[in-house]
């Protein structure tokens, strides 16, 4: 049976690689998911302008990100950060090689995503019936069933749909969460159509076991190419939960510039991994990403100076002078 699996995941992480070898000269590429301006900011305590957050996401596309996650359409009422959605989508410089997805919390807010032409959105469920309940205030599967809703509406006007799935290995609530609970809400957000999964290791508690367990569990109902790492740094264990991940196939990552975020329901949960350490580790890999960290980095410093916070990533403490001084 090991060597079996062992097989799977070997024919996987080839398939996987082999698409992306010619297209950057035998390198493996990485595609990185920015998330800072949404889930990097939305639980900061300082009020961050509009023109910051467009001006921030600006700074971002003109970096080689592919994918940069910009607001989320939820009520402001629960998210108050947020609650300038339709001013940040609106007021961003979009390039045409570039996805902005947003992220959606139920049918009101998709409605006002489609208004200002969303072409892309990022649904959310937990493998946590603990973190469902205080999070959405609602159970795992009533969670599955307001997506079904969701994408009913958006593959009928065609939007791409991106699933994120919560607590994959550790929950503030329940503690450590089986890889098939983890398997099952997957399985579920894929055959409702979204065509990757971002796995959140939500409040940093993953290591490098957790974590291949997990995806080991789910490589047995889907492929590599399906799938996303989504790391916090709680524990200082992001990048090497990251590199396990990169060793199954997986050739997704979502990051935060500067490692901005936190997670309000979890005690002392840090922020998601910065997105400059990310880089500069993948680029000592030999992996392709598209990325100037010369650029990113300063896209990191204009944000966390604006928040007068310093930088959680040390990449960006270490080059800030040598680059900019």
């Amino acid at each position: 049976m090991a060597l079996q699996l062992q097989s799977v995941l070997l024919r996987n992480l080839n398939r996987c690689i082999k698409p992306w070898k010619k297209r950057f000269h035998n390198k493996p590429y990485v595609r990185i998911v920015e998330v800072g301006p949404r889930d990097g900011l939305q639980n900061e305590p300082v009020n961050v302008p509009t023109n910051i957050k467009t001006e921030l996401i600006n700074k971002l596309s003109e970096t080689g990100l592919r994918t940069i996650e910009v607001t989320s359409f939820v009520s402001p009422k629960w998210v108050p950060q947020m609650g300038d959605n339709v001013d940040v989508y609106s007021g961003i410089t979009k390039k045409d090689d570039i996805s902005y997805p947003v992220l959606i919390p139920n049918l009101k807010g998709l409605e006002s995503a489609m208004k200002v032409g969303v072409r892309e959105i990022a649904v959310f469920a937990s493998a946590s019936e603990g973190f469902s309940q205080k999070n959405t205030n609602c159970s795992i599967q009533e969670g599955i069933n307001r997506i079904r809703d969701l994408v009913v509406v958006a593959k009928r006007e065609n939007l791409k749909i991106r699933g994120y799935v919560s607590c994959v290995v550790g929950c503030p609530y329940d503690g450590h969460i089986q890889p098939s609970s983890v398997t099952k809400v997957t399985e579920a957000l894929l055959s409702l159509g979204c065509y990757e999964i971002s796995l959140g290791d939500t409040i940093g508690v993953g290591t490098r076991k957790t974590i291949e367990n997990m995806i080991i569990d789910l490589l047995k109902i889907t492929t590599p190419e399906k799938l996303a790492i989504h790391c916090h740094d709680t524990y200082g264990q992001a990048l090497v939960n990251i590199c396990t991940s990169l060793e199954y196939g997986i050739r997704v990552v979502d990051s935060s510039v500067s490692g901005l975020g936190g997670c309000p329901y979890a005690k002392g949960a840090t922020g998601n991994v910065a997105t400059e350490d990310l880089i500069y580790m993948l680029n000592g890999m030999g992996m392709e990403t598209g990325v100037d960290l010369k650029k990113l980095i300063e896209a990191g410093r204009y944000i966390t100076d604006f928040i007068k916070k310093p930088s959680a990533s040390k990449v960006n403490n270490a080059l800030f002078s040598k680059y900019f001084n």
